[in-house]
């Protein structure tokens, strides 16, 4: 009879159901706690070292509560050349966000941070494109009525609704627009000990 080893614990460093319904592809069992870190931007932070320095400091806050886990953070950062979306927040935050969008191209820098049981972080940064077509207010004011996407950067859900916002996605994990890239999710998990697939 094979022995298996304990997998070690792992915790998500985010309360976001998002996150969670996408990391339970991958695993049965974990935890999630919120991490208390401050999301300002730095003043002249490019937004995918803003990304990758958010992911890594909600990770270490978390791993600071669960000695022994491994941990997992995540950012994610929308760029419409040069301008930073972050969560609209209110309808008319949302109204704006996807007004600015239409018709052009919004890039959303998505970092994952792993911290194994060492303590040792590893960060890995997905770019996806996304290309918004024409949209009218109408278009927009539909939309946000019928999804509230006030809790997402960009203002939109594209595992729901909002994937009727866009011309194309160009990108090479799917997953990573919705707020978790679980190509690079996996490949950090497993160097950190977890026993994946």
């Amino acid at each position: 009879m094979l022995s298996v080893s304990p997998q070690p614990t792992v915790v998500l460093a985010s309360t976001s159901h998002y996150r969670a319904a996408l990391l339970r592809r991958l695993l049965d069992h974990f935890e999630q706690a919120a991490p208390g870190t401050d999301e300002a931007a730095w003043p002249g932070e490019q937004p995918a070292a803003r990304a990758a320095r958010l992911a890594e400091a909600k990770a270490r806050d978390v791993a600071a509560q669960f000695p022994g886990a491994v941990v997992i953070g995540s950012d994610q950062v929308a760029d419409l050349q040069g301008r930073i979306l972050d969560k609209p927040g209110t309808v008319r935050a949302a109204h704006e966000q996807l007004a600015a969008s239409s018709g052009r191209d919004v890039v959303f820098h998505t970092a994952v941070c792993v911290i194994d049981l060492h303590g040792d972080a590893t960060t890995h940064v997905d770019e996806t494109r996304v290309r918004f077509r024409e949209l009218s207010d109408e278009d927009i004011r539909r939309y946000i009525e019928r999804e509230r996407p006030l809790d997402c950067a960009g203002s939109f859900k594209c595992e729901g609704l909002g994937i009727a916002l866009f011309e194309r996605i160009e990108n090479e994990d799917p997953t990573a627009l919705v707020g978790l890239p679980l190509i690079a999710t996996s490949r950090l998990l497993r160097a950190a000990g977890v026993v994946l697939p």
